[in-house]
């Protein structure tokens, strides 16, 4: 970065999104490394008072919210496999990165953060116009997130290594060419040091 990162602390929520077994198992090369680096993330940006905020994809028993018919391929395939049902140990966040208790939770059914969720309402109730994402999968609900968060005028941190895909060259090109024309894309040890108040080395 040719500048330190600063982030608006009192304006700025931390979004951790679909960090939850099943998925990680699924697009994650090295978990434990990369559920390392977001527990400190998520450490710092409690201790620096910014709001954590996890979302997650659970579906009920039998999938009543997934069209039986394929029209939608990643949907299907969910189905299909019987993943990411509410209550099952699939689902869970990894305890390493788990929410404390009062910390929000937003349940979604499709790819993107803000898809038919209550989360814009809770960043609105929280002044939050600043969003820190850290997600699984960047082709899927990182993606699905800065897409609609620029439309929705928010100012946004891809945090580029609490982010994973299990397609290298697609998460290379969108955190290197597709996120920057939305977003600032940092590492997490940028982010950290902005939270803290000093240059990162």
């Amino acid at each position: 970065m040719s500048e330190p990162l600063k982030i608006n602390k009192g304006h700025s929520a931390l979004l951790v999104m679909d960090y939850e077994n099943d998925i990680i198992a699924r697009f994650a090369k090295n978990p434990a490394e990369l559920l390392d680096r977001t527990a400190n993330l998520i450490r710092g940006s409690r201790e620096a008072g910014i709001p954590v905020i996890y979302v997650v994809v659970w579906f009920r028993a039998g999938y009543p919210e997934i069209n039986p018919h394929p029209n939608n391929r990643v949907l299907s395939g969910i189905r299909a496999s019987g993943i990411m049902l509410e209550g099952t140990t699939g689902s869970e966040i990894p305890a390493q990165v788990a929410p404390l208790p009062g910390e929000i939770v937003v349940i979604k059914k499709r790819s993107g953060a803000f898809s038919n969720t209550e989360l814009a309402t809770l960043l609105k109730a929280q002044d939050v116009n600043c969003l820190i994402l850290a997600g699984v999968a960047t082709s899927g609900v990182v993606l699905s997130t800065v897409r609609w968060a620029a439309d929705a005028d928010y100012e946004q941190i891809v945090v580029e290594d609490c982010c994973t895909d299990d397609d290298e060259e697609v998460h290379r090109v969108l955190t290197g060419k597709v996120f920057p024309t939305h977003a600032t894309v940092a590492r997490a040890q940028d982010v950290l040091a902005a939270l803290q108040g000093q240059k990162s080395p």
